[in-house]
């Protein structure tokens, strides 16, 4: 049931934001050229890697002289916005479709995180990775306590329920038009 409801929420929200994911496409080529998409390499359910998709939100890591550019200085003023809107993970959606992530469910660790878990902090994969979760309706980038994120993801997979994830979602889409804890 939850897989089904993943494919048809996610099946109508991209044909719904259609126009929306054409136009952040088109600025995001005009603002940052190819590729439109950034693709990171997450470990998804049991750890299994898969490519998260994301709008680019950044400049390259380099500048024209090969200089090492700090992150402060690479996202655009447009990829601010997409951050602080939430719009930059839009494509994530194709991830749910493809079967690599939920639209609820716990945070995607990078794999820098990965490897560094200790062996209580690899059960947070018992799921798959969700768009939303209990972390991101609870204060997103203001929990910034690994501890703290941890925890939450556990509580989520203890206490799961397919009514606790439309709460979520409803609680999501909330959280996402207030720009609570964005970046």
């Amino acid at each position: 049931m939850r897989r089904i409801v993943d494919i048809v929420i996610s099946l109508i929200a991209l044909v719904l934001l259609s126009p929306i994911f054409c136009l952040v496409a088109f600025k995001v080529r005009k603002n940052l050229g190819s590729p439109i998409f950034f693709l990171q390499e997450r470990p998804g359910k049991d750890g299994k890697l898969f490519k998260m998709i994301k709008f680019r939100s950044m400049k390259d890591a380099v500048d024209k002289e090969g200089n090492p550019l700090p992150d402060e200085q690479r996202i655009t003023p447009f990829g601010q916005k997409l951050r602080s809107t939430s719009l930059d993970e839009m494509p994530q959606l194709i991830n749910v479709l493809k079967g690599d992530m939920s639209l609820v469910g716990t945070r995607p660790p990078t794999l820098d995180e990965w490897n560094k878990y200790e062996l209580r902090h690899r059960a947070r994969l018992a799921f798959k990775p969700g768009i939303t979760g209990l972390w991101q309706v609870s204060g997103r980038s203001n929990i910034t306590d690994f501890e703290e994120i941890a925890r939450l993801d556990k509580e989520y997979i203890k206490n799961w329920r397919f009514s606790h994830d439309i709460q979520i979602l409803l609680k999501t889409v909330q959280v996402v038009f207030k720009k609570e804890g964005s970046m």
